[in-house]
């Protein structure tokens, strides 16, 4: 290749800056129209034009390396003694801490500081800088609220949507979900398959722990000998947790200690089938439970020696106390204000309460009630009326009252779906959670309306199978079919109390229990006038056939209507005789003799 130019130039000024500076316009050329191009233009009609009228974009994709945190442990030994003193040796540290207290630099310290401590203290009492001078005002602005739930996330505030998946390839149901009693910020999620013809050789028996500061993986695998069905956090000792089994056994986990149980019960003491409920007793140890299973028997636990039950409780509604007989229990409730009562659901439909006192076994099933066509799957007391219960089975959700056995004082309309859990809010009187089978999450507010839930937000689209609320009635955690555990936030209008709530939910319950007490007593009094009736006939009752389900319906059909047409009878004698008294009234105002208008008053009065 030839170098046709070389442009030459000093070593010096390679790499000089440019140097810009403001002058005048100059006209470089100028070229003057030319005319005779004017016929070699050609007129367009019409003009196309385009125009984009869409702004500029610009894709941009950032992968962003996810951050591993691990929980571990401090091991706190105490230190600042001097090291011929055994902090461990009790007798050693009393004695070098009376040697202290006697020396006077320590005493002169101690009434310095204690000058300086004092004044900080008082300044502290003067002004409490924590009142709350408008909490009426924010509280009324709450019930305009409009009502929502959001789906949070474990990781950052509580803004995102995560959920919380089985780890498993194989996906188990999340059957039971329990909140850490103290930091509330972790939850403990029982897995089990509750199909038995869909257990998989290969399918995992591990529960799991988990951090909502570290949703990336479990603090802890729990690894129990059968799958659990139930698991709850020892009030008292949050590193204890309690579990039930799939094959009936009960184990207790020390999560100090790993994920292995430290000690499970033997299969020949325990339940015959799944424990689906297992709650800690307010005892002084805190080693004390109770369990229940759908095998008809509610056993009592004392974990510092699980190898046999210290008290059985078999579910014979006919108190003969046979297990053949006996109720399977499919949900367990436990108020801890009223220590020595418990309330069990069954598959049959059936709510039994218990009290554990009582001198004989047939004596501690006191009371039963019957309202559902299929297994009681929630059952929870209402924590500000503790007479007051909730029920969950079949399409509804019922309330009851402990005065009214035959019939629950309100309940929820009949959905498509099965209802699957349910619970009462912390916080608010009148509010409570349900679950359904289509995975929806309602939320119903009874003083608000009863007809239709106040929320229903559709949380997943697998059927929703556990329901647990925190202590501070905001945040509720629904496990679903497939193992996917999603923790949602409550508005603040529906988790917090509002302004004269208490007095309006006691006065609804005491008035529908009133209600369902009247109507008990008038259905009382039928069933012994027909009692009385049929045994005046004699043996013409005996002889008489039993009636069809057409002859039953038609005679209903021929009550109500005939109650329909008294009622309406009575109601047209009462317009008349109304009417008949403002025709004389008005006759004997026209006549002027209002002398006679109370003598006619008592007539008509009798």
């Amino acid at each position: 290749m030839e170098i046709t130019y070389v442009y030459t130039r000093k070593r010096s000024e390679f790499g000089r800056p440019c140097s810009f500076s403001d002058r005048p316009a100059k006209v470089i050329v100028d070229i003057p129209p030319d005319p005779s191009l004017a016929s070699g233009f050609i007129l367009r009609n019409p003009v196309d034009s385009y125009v984009q009228h869409t702004s500029e974009m610009s894709e941009h994709e950032v992968n962003t390396e996810s951050v591993k945190v691990e929980s571990r442990g401090v091991n706190h030994v105490e230190g600042g003694w001097p090291k011929d003193i055994k902090p461990q040796e009790a007798e050693q540290t009393l004695r070098f801490r009376k040697k202290v207290e006697k020396d006077e630099n320590y005493i002169n310290t101690i009434m310095h500081l204690g000058s300086l401590m004092e004044h900080c203290v008082r300044q502290n009492n003067t002004v409490n800088i924590y009142e709350e001078y408008f909490g009426e005002d924010e509280m009324v602005e709450m019930e305009d609220e409009p009502r929502f739930a959001k789906t949070i996330n474990l990781t950052s505030s509580f803004d995102v949507l995560l959920s919380k998946r089985d780890p498993n390839i194989t996906k188990r149901t999340a059957t039971h979900l329990s909140w850490h009693p103290d930091t509330c910020m972790k939850l403990a999620v029982a897995y089990s398959s509750l199909e038995f013809q869909q257990i998989m050789k290969d399918m995992s028996f591990d529960s799991y722990i988990w951090d909502l500061e570290n949703p990336n993986k479990p603090e802890l695998v729990l690894k129990p000998s059968s799958p659990l069905v139930s698991l709850e956090y020892n009030p008292k000792d949050s590193y204890i947790l309690l579990g039930g089994c799939y094959n009936g056994q009960m184990a207790y986990w020390d999560t100090r200690k790993g994920g292995l149980p430290v000690e499970v019960s033997t299969v020949e003491i325990s339940h015959r089938d799944p424990v689906y409920g297992a709650i800690w007793l307010p005892s002084k140890t805190g080693t004390e439970c109770f369990s229940a299973s759908t095998d008809g028997q509610v056993l009592w636990w004392d974990t510092r020696r699980l190898s046999e039950p210290t008290e059985t409780l078999v579910l014979d509604i006919t108190r003969r106390g046979l297990l053949e007989n006996a109720l399977g229990a499919s949900t367990l409730e436990f108020e801890p204000t009223m220590p020595t009562k418990f309330m069990v659901g069954t598959e049959q439909g059936i709510v039994i309460a218990c009290n554990r006192k009582a001198k004989t076994p047939a004596e501690k099933i006191t009371s039963t009630y019957s309202g559902h066509h299929g297994p009681v799957y929630a059952l929870a007391r209402n924590p500000f009326y503790p007479k007051v219960f909730l029920t969950v089975g079949d399409w509804t959700a019922r309330i009851w009252s402990e005065e009214t056995k035959e019939s629950s004082i309100m309940g929820t309309k009949y959905h498509l779906s099965y209802l699957t859990d349910g619970c009462w809010s912390t916080v608010r009187p009148a509010v409570f959670f349900t679950t359904r089978s289509d995975g929806t999450l309602d939320v119903w507010d009874f003083l608000f309306k009863q007809k239709d839930p106040s929320l229903s937000l559709k949380v997943c689209d697998e059927a929703l199978s556990s329901l647990r609320l925190q202590d501070n009635g905001r945040v509720i955690g629904c496990g679903s079919k497939l193992g996917t555990v999603t923790l949602m936030e409550i508005s603040s209008g529906l988790c917090t109390l509002q302004r004269n709530e208490k007095n309006l939910a006691t006065a609804m319950f005491e008035r529908e229990t009133r209600r369902e007490k009247i109507l008990e007593g008038r259905h009382r009094e039928m069933r012994l006038k027909e009692r009385a009736r049929s045994e005046g006939q004699g043996t013409e009752v005996e002889e008489r056939l039993p009636e069809s389900p057409q002859e039953v319906l038609d005679r209903a059909r021929r009550e109500f209507f005939e109650v329909i047409e008294a009622e309406r009878a009575r109601a047209e004698t009462q317009r008349l005789h109304g009417k008949v008294k403002e025709l004389k009234r008005e006759e004997v105002v026209a006549q002027g003799e209002e002398s006679q208008l109370p003598k006619d008053e008592e007539e008509d009065a009798a």
